[in-house]
């Protein structure tokens, strides 16, 4: 696994349970950490804090599309989730057309 965060809080408590990372706050230095841990083959989990996934959807999605591995997943950071309460109840009534 390896983390690139856009805060040195969350990198720190990774690296607390063993994950190495970075931290960048450009979109250029996103980019090029990106390429970096895809090109590293004993990386097969990219961690990316989700304020990435939306300033920055193309590099990620980019990645995502192209590539089978590794693993590119958004996780909060220590401001929380930027996503609604009943996230997964939406997700899982858009994905089979059914209200839950």
């Amino acid at each position: 696994m390896y983390l690139i965060s856009d805060n040195v809080d969350t990198l720190t408590g990774m690296r607390l349970a063993g994950v190495e990372g970075c931290v960048v706050h450009q979109k250029k230095h996103l980019k090029q950490e990106l390429e970096k841990a895809v090109a590293d083959k004993e990386i097969s989990i990219i961690l990316l804090t989700e304020k990435f996934g939306k300033e920055f959807p193309d590099i990620i999605d980019d990645v995502k599309l192209k590539r089978k591995l590794p693993l590119i997943i958004e996780i909060p950071d220590r401001h929380g989730t930027g996503r609604k309460p009943d996230f997964i109840t939406s997700y899982v009534s858009e994905a089979i057309g059914l209200k839950l």
